[in-house]
């Protein structure tokens, strides 16, 4: 949802201050929402993936479901911070980026 889809009489009572902060408060829950939906992609795809058996007790297998839910995320974390520093380099920012390896913890993933 953004600004356009409003009804414009009512967006036209707002002042451009308040149009301004509508529009920035709508664009940051959509960011919210898209995190969310990867999240819960994310979520969904490596349980899929590691966890193969019936869990009985509540708890991962510390031996081999921990580990594999670990390494997808991982994995997940560094190819999002790769594909985002190629987008930088392509839309002309640093294409270094400040540091290497995983950055921040978060590969631009919420930034």
């Amino acid at each position: 949802m953004d600004i356009s889809s409003l009804d414009p009489a009512d967006v036209a009572q707002l002042s451009d201050r308040d149009r301004a902060e509508l529009s920035q408060f709508l664009a940051n829950e959509h960011q919210k929402a898209r995190i969310h939906v990867v999240v819960h992609d994310l979520t969904a795809m490596c349980f899929k993936k590691c966890i193969t058996t019936n869990i009985r007790s509540g708890k991962l297998d510390n031996k081999t479901e921990e580990p594999c839910l670990q390494n997808c995320l991982d994995r997940f974390m560094d190819a999002n911070f790769v594909v985002l520093k190629h987008l930088e380099a392509l839309r002309g920012g640093n294409p270094g980026g400040s540091g290497s390896g995983s950055g921040n913890g978060n590969g631009g993933f919420l930034s």
